[in-house]
């Protein structure tokens, strides 16, 4: 009975946290922000899990992802039923960094950090540290080697998890 009281208590802390973050992300501009390239991308808006707000049928081939977030927005090009599970917890992590960034100034430093990333691997995720804060295998990417930590004889540094 402890456990579920517990269980109880998280939720009711979890629903604050995320009432609190809506808020937030709606007045730092980010989720405003998210609305709007969820409407020029074509993209159907509409209430999510965890307090945010998911838009299905994004059409611009810009950013290469399966979804991405703006505030408390949650933009992908797939239906619904794609948000789910670890991916979604992914993305309301991206939302938590928009908190912590006071908004819109986490897309530059969102774009300036996966341009480091490029630079260090080859890939803007494997050494961003906002996907890497958002849990790198919640989002579906790979953990790449750093390009001078792989040998001459080839190894492509693919996954640090093969070492």
């Amino acid at each position: 009975m402890l456990y579920l009281g517990t269980a109880v208590a998280d939720s009711e802390v979890m629903r604050r946290w995320h009432r609190t973050r809506q808020v937030i992300n709606y007045v730092n501009l980010s989720t405003p922000a998210g609305l709007l390239i969820a409407l020029i991308g074509g993209a159907r808006p509409c209430r999510g899990e965890q307090g945010l707000i998911f838009a299905h049928g994004y059409r611009i081939p810009f950013p290469v992802a399966g979804a991405f977030t703006v505030g408390n927005v949650v933009l992908t090009k797939n239906g619904e039923g794609y948000l789910t599970g670890r991916l979604l917890d992914h993305e309301a992590r991206h939302a938590n960094q928009y908190v912590a960034c006071v908004g819109l100034p986490m897309i530059v430093l969102y774009v300036v950090a996966a341009g480091v990333s490029y630079a260090i691997c080859g890939n803007p995720a494997s050494w961003n540290p906002f996907e890497r804060l958002a849990d790198l295998d919640d989002g579906g990417y790979p953990h790449m080697a750093a390009r001078w930590s792989r040998s001459r004889e080839g190894r492509s540094g693919h996954d640090l998890h093969d070492r």
